[in-house]
């Protein structure tokens, strides 16, 4: 079975999303859902370089957390030298001051 989609703008959303959100989330509200794709449309184009930023960071930590663990294949690790690692490449960060959402 293909998924059809609906264009608003420059995205193209599911249309059983595009239904949802149209028909039960706006219901009662005054929102027009042209507002509501377009704002979409806004965040995504906003947030997507920085998502594409943070997606290229999470690799190439992976890549060199997997890198260490291939050259100690089959042996027993040292956890103090693992976290030790983990802090050197930015993995691990001190914990922050306190803070409420």
């Amino acid at each position: 079975m293909s998924q059809k989609y609906v264009q608003f703008g420059q995205i193209q959303v599911a249309e059983e999303l595009a239904s949802l959100v149209e028909n039960q989330v706006l219901d009662g509200l005054e929102l027009a859902p042209a507002d509501v794709w377009s704002a979409f449309e806004n965040i995504l184009a906003e947030l997507a370089p920085r998502n594409a930023a943070l997606l290229e960071k999470r690799e190439a930590l992976q890549s060199q957390i997997d890198a260490w663990h291939e050259a100690r294949a089959g042996q027993k690790i040292d956890q103090a030298e693992y976290q030790a690692f983990l802090k050197e490449i930015g993995y691990l960060v001190p914990e922050g001051d306190d803070f409420s959402i």
